[in-house]
């Protein structure tokens, strides 16, 4: 399969949608050459801080701005709901804005109270049956109580809707285990990594390609990385791996993909001048200045340049917004 970029999402300062920032950058990401597909309204993309209206407008732009590239990339919509009514309304409204298929994430809750197994492929079957749209599954963590076990995974790869796991057990020792038994089960199963910190690792041993951020974030890179690994040329992959590891290290700070890495994402992204604006929504609060100076002092490290100084008091950004909410909720009132 190849490289699929999940996506950030631009915001200006006062949290609104900055359509025109995120227009910007979609059409840079989407003339990479060697991407197959975008993945707006992942974790990446901020979807726990997005209206539901507005994960189907991010989806509508990026769709919007892939067909106008002219390139034949895939738009995959992350979902995100607690039942299965809103995860399939969700992935309705992302048909209808152009998406080609569906990053189906688990009820986050339940991380905290687990759930059945019939509840788990049943919450896949209701999507795939009241939605008709194709279904990448979102594999979480073993070590969470939304991970997937083997035999349950074996069940959904039954549904026709079902075309792809996006395998992020985060359990080195599993990972190949799971693979085959999968491949066994449905040959024409596409099977990806997400694995951002053991990217090298899991598609040396197994898997048709990756759906990562920091595809988002530094798409070349990953494109020559990932590709190595699949033609199955090592020494070429660990040249990549060469550059690709202190990069990765400045951003994920050797833990996994999550929200922190991804706010060190965008910050750097803009540092560099290549996205709109370092603003992430709340609850998450702007990043301490000493954190800044670091990633501004490592990506010049790295050779990259930093174009956006991102001096002064970094709480300004949300002390804008929140003056200009107040304005106009004040003038509503």
């Amino acid at each position: 399969m190849g490289v699929f970029a999940a996506t950030l999402c631009a915001f200006r300062e006062d949290e609104s949608l900055d359509e025109a920032g995120l227009r910007a950058y979609i059409r840079e990401l989407a003339a990479v050459p060697g991407l197959k597909g975008l993945v707006p309204n992942g974790h990446t993309g901020e979807i726990m801080s997005l209206r539901e209206k507005e994960r189907a407008d991010v989806t509508r732009i990026v769709a919007e701005e892939v067909e106008s590239s002219g390139k034949r990339l895939k738009v995959i919509s992350g979902v995100c709901g607690e039942g299965s009514l809103s995860a399939i309304d969700q992935a309705i409204a992302a048909k209808k804005a152009g998406a080609d298929a569906i990053l189906l994430m688990p009820p986050h809750h339940w991380l905290r109270f687990g759930r059945s197994s019939a509840e788990a492929v049943g919450f896949i079957a209701d999507v795939a049956e009241g939605a008709d749209i194709d279904i990448v599954i979102h594999q979480y963590p073993a070590w969470t109580k939304a991970g997937c076990t083997l035999k349950e995974m074996i069940e959904m790869v039954k549904i026709p809707r079902v075309k792809c796991i996006k395998m992020g057990t985060r359990d080195m020792a599993r990972w190949l285990w799971d693979h085959e038994q999968l491949r066994a089960a449905r040959p024409d199963l596409s099977i990806i990594t997400c694995h951002d910190e053991y990217l090298l690792p899991t598609l040396l041993e197994a898997g048709d390609g990756a759906l990562i951020g920091f595809a988002g974030f530094a798409p070349k890179l990953m494109i020559e990385l990932v590709h190595a690994c699949l033609e199955g040329d090592l020494p070429r992959a660990k040249k990549a791996q060469q550059t690709v590891a202190p990069l990765a290290r400045l951003i994920y700070n050797f833990g996994e993909p999550g929200c922190a890495a991804h706010q060190r994402m965008k910050v750097a992204k803009w540092l560099m001048g290549q996205f709109p604006s370092p603003v992430f929504r709340r609850p998450v609060r702007p990043l301490p200045q000493a954190e800044v100076q670091r990633l501004r002092e490592g990506l010049q490290a790295l050779g990259m340049k930093a174009v956006n100084q991102g001096k002064g008091d970094w709480l300004q950004t949300i002390a804008v917004g929140n003056h200009r909410r107040k304005s106009r909720k004040e003038k509503q009132t």
